[in-house]
């Protein structure tokens, strides 16, 4: 029988550099309650919310990951030209194909990365960094690019008052690359597809394009939500993946210094704080007050804010969770950069 020769890679892989991009536009409680017949009070109550930030005309996916990838790589150390492979977590990169991957690689000037988009909704960012972890470690690639970005304003119902006052835009990056030591435990991640109507896209494709209106008008499907639902199962479930991330780890609560999930509401991750008994010691990431639920831009997104603010510091061990339409989810412990 014919042998085929594989490859090996680095023991071990890490995160190398992280970089953020927020939109210009900060956007308060007080612009979205008319719309929604709500308030600020009512919608700092549900979800934590004070401000969101909302992408302009020119901050385009492809702009906003380019920004904040150039970031991470100067961070990194690391040229684009070194970047084998990128790795765009996105729902809201408006073309099926060609990935918008392919496009930012460019911008940047990698040398014929490897380049494509995955959809896993807000867990994507974690999905994408167990990818990275993988390929390092395999040798399909030496330094991988992550990205988490969203422009979710382009696809949401400014009138639907479940999710107008939730989503917003930005883009998170990071570069996964080679590690004398272990910086990226084991991922636990799954998906529970019975609830798959909980967080969805509300008109199907083909729907929008058969109605007779939409030529020219700018009429497109949203996205909308079970609040309820999703709260009732993401405050208790994932608590139990992220202590599952910790054990796969070898992490114990008393070695956990930063703990940052998915941003989706102020709630839920106190909920998810205390099913897990957190130590007071660990800080926890709360980005979403202020930059609102970004999907798959919201893990890298709130550990940029914590790092550049000093909640987290290099070396740190931190536990990154997240969650999303599906219902998908990942989680992994890994070595602040």
């Amino acid at each position: 029988m014919t042998t085929i020769t594989t490859t090996t890679g680095a023991p071990h892989a890490a995160i190398l550099g992280i970089g953020a991009y927020r939109p210009v536009r900060v956007v308060p409680n007080a612009d979205v309650v008319e719309a929604i017949d709500s308030s600020d009070e009512w919608i700092q109550q549900r979800s934590g919310i004070k401000t969101r930030r909302w992408a302009g005309p020119e901050e385009s996916v492809q702009m906003m990951s380019v920004e904040a990838s150039r970031i991470a790589l100067e961070r990194a150390g690391i040229d684009a030209g070194q970047i084998d492979c990128v790795v765009v977590a996105t729902v809201s990169h408006l073309l099926q194909t060609p990935a918008v991957a392919t496009a930012i690689a460019h911008e940047l000037g990698t040398n014929q990365a490897a380049a494509f988009d995955i959809s896993a909704a807000c867990s994507g960012f974690c999905h994408g960094i167990s990818l990275a972890s993988d390929f390092v470690r395999a040798g399909s690639a030496r330094h991988v690019l992550v990205i988490g970005v969203e422009r979710l304003t382009d696809i949401l119902d400014l009138t639907d008052r479940g999710t107008a006052f939730i989503f917003a835009d930005g883009a998170g990056a990071a570069v996964v690359g080679p590690s004398d030591t272990p910086g990226i435990g084991p991922v636990v991640w799954g998906s529970d597809g019975e609830q798959f109507d909980l967080i969805r896209q509300r008109e199907d494709w083909r729907d929008v394009v058969g109605s007779p209106e939409v030529p020219g008008s700018g009429v497109m499907p949203h996205l909308v939500m079970q609040g309820n639902p999703v709260f009732r199962w993401a405050s208790f479930a994932m608590a139990k993946i992220g202590q599952q991330a910790l054990d796969s780890a070898g992490i114990g609560l008393d070695e956990l210094d930063v703990f940052v999930p998915h941003q989706a509401n102020m709630r839920i991750i106190d909920a998810m704080a205390r099913s897990m008994k957190l130590p007071d010691t660990v800080k926890i990431a709360r980005d979403v007050a202020d930059q609102g639920n970004t999907s798959a831009a919201s893990v890298p997104l709130a550990l940029d804010r914590m790092i550049a603010e000093g909640e987290a510091r290099s070396g740190d061990t931190a536990l990154l969770i997240a969650f999303g339409a599906g219902l998908s989810y990942a989680a992994q412990v890994v070595t602040v950069p």
